[in-house]
């Protein structure tokens, strides 16, 4: 993959989603020689040993896990690549966040579940999770992908500073792939606001003209040419419309925040992209400020 991806850890948890993210982990290994890891969660154990009556305890929390990686590895030898796998205790998203930053992965690769609006809006404690604790990529593989293509790619911006690791990420890729790339602003705006403040709507639409020209400007200096859209409306609904209109392969976005909640919220409207998107979405993160 481009960008220096050589290390990818792909979250398993035996679901159509996770069978999915490591079909597509694979197919990223074998264009660009990265290795994969495949980590398998199972709980840690909180009842009295004793009461059991089972003499491993570990080891028989351990089964579940020890299955799920043996499917792994099935899916990795069907799709021609080599996997190293860790069976880890605890909550999901700790221990993958933990094992992505011990192996020093470049990106992590996690399924999105959920069939239903309902789900969809949730997208997924453990990955909405990784996403707020990581300061990794996450590549966040949607229902039915099973591949991944680089030929056009959204560039979603809100003009704040979490954007700019995902401006430079998509114009880096957008070079890298020779794709088409398109940049898209969403202006929040409903019947109230229009008749009430239609002079602050137009304000609006200009000032993310504008940030999408800066944008524009920033892409021609690395030979890209970006064509841009600003939408109204529900902002995660005019993102989710222009993916599916333009036929969008993948999605850039930056996360929101540094740690905490405003880091776990992902800015609301992230969060919901990644739960309608009909695509992949390449979530990217400020480069961490080193501690002095």
């Amino acid at each position: 993959m481009a960008n220096g991806y050589r290390k990818i850890l792909v979250a398993y948890d035996g679901s159509k989603s996770a069978q999915n993210a490591l079909s597509l982990a694979s197919q990223l290994a074998r264009e660009n020689k990265s290795w994969i890891k495949v980590v398998a969660v199972v709980p840690t154990y909180a009842g009295d040993i004793e009461l059991t009556g089972i003499s491993n305890v570990k080891e028989t929390m351990a089964g579940p896990g020890r299955k799920l990686l043996a499917e792994a590895q099935s899916i990795a030898d069907r799709e021609k690549v080599l996997i190293l796998t860790d069976l880890e205790q605890g909550e999901p998203d700790e221990r993958i966040v933990h094992v992505a930053e011990e192996e020093n992965c470049d990106l992590i690769v996690v399924g999105r579940k959920g069939r239903n609006p309902v789900e969809r809006e949730l997208v997924g404690a453990v990955t909405t999770k990784v996403i707020g604790h990581t300061d990794k990529d996450v590549l966040v593989v949607t229902d039915g992908s099973t591949s991944i293509n680089w030929e056009r790619i959204l560039l979603v911006t809100d003009g704040s500073q979490f954007s700019e690791a995902a401006v430079a990420k998509a114009i880096n890729l957008a070079r890298e792939r020779s794709a088409k790339l398109f940049g898209a602003m969403a202006v929040y705006t409903n019947d109230e606001f229009m008749a009430l403040a239609p002079d602050t709507v137009n304000q609006l639409i200009l000032e993310a003209q504008k940030i999408l020209s800066g944008i524009a400007d920033q892409a021609a200096t690395s030979g890209v040419t970006i064509e841009t859209l600003v939408r109204e409306g529900e902002p995660h609904t005019a993102i989710v419309t222009i993916a599916t209109q333009i036929g969008a392969d993948v999605i850039v976005m930056g996360a929101h925040g540094r740690k905490g909640l405003n880091r776990l919220l992902m800015g609301g409207v992230t969060e919901r992209v990644i739960g309608f998107a009909p695509c992949p979405i390449l979530i990217t993160h400020l480069p961490a400020v080193p501690q002095q």
